[in-house]
């Protein structure tokens, strides 16, 4: 299901995105990237290259995938922490390796994107998978909307309703 195209420097810039999970010793795990991975190419169609990596233990590794995203043509890599939670592997170990890998294609940008953290469609799914039914929709205003207003630090990152209200340091 993987896209394609043959590149030239006057094609028109196309990017791709590096889905990246931890890595797994079970192989249905590591298969579900390969899954995810033609889910997010069906949905973007041709407009980018969808490649997955694992950060570690198989392959592809990260490197790898990088690579894989460039054979595509890609012109920028966009590399998403397929995990939850803004951890030291989301938010250091793997922007790290993704920078080294980017190393090996100078002509070639990058960036990492946020890990998931919260946000409603990843509600939906937990209340999807307890078979629970929405009682409410957000606010129409989310930004006065905190999920934990005595803590809240902009923890939730760019899915934060409040982020907007947090002081920048």
């Amino acid at each position: 299901m993987y896209f394609d195209r043959t590149h030239s420097p006057t094609d028109t810039p196309m990017k791709s995105i590096l889905l990246i999970d931890h890595g797994s010793r079970r192989d249905e795990a590591n298969y579900m990237m390969v899954c995810m991975a033609n889910l997010v190419q069906h949905l973007v169609g041709e407009t980018a290259a969808v490649r997955f990596a694992h950060m570690e233990i198989c392959e592809p590794t990260i490197e790898q995938g990088f690579a894989a995203c460039v054979e595509a043509g890609a012109d920028e890599v966009i590399a998403f922490p397929y995990m939850l939670s803004p951890g030291r592997h989301s938010t250091s170990d793997i922007p790290s390796m993704v920078g080294k890998a980017a190393a090996r294609f100078p002509g070639v940008s990058y960036r990492v994107v946020p890990a998931f953290g919260v946000h409603e469609h990843l509600a939906d799914v937990v209340l999807s998978r307890a078979g629970i039914a929405r009682a409410r929709q957000l606010p129409d205003d989310p930004t006065g909307c905190c999920w934990d207003p005595e803590h809240s630090n902009g923890a939730c990152g760019d899915a934060c309703p409040a982020k907007a209200l947090v002081p920048t340091r």
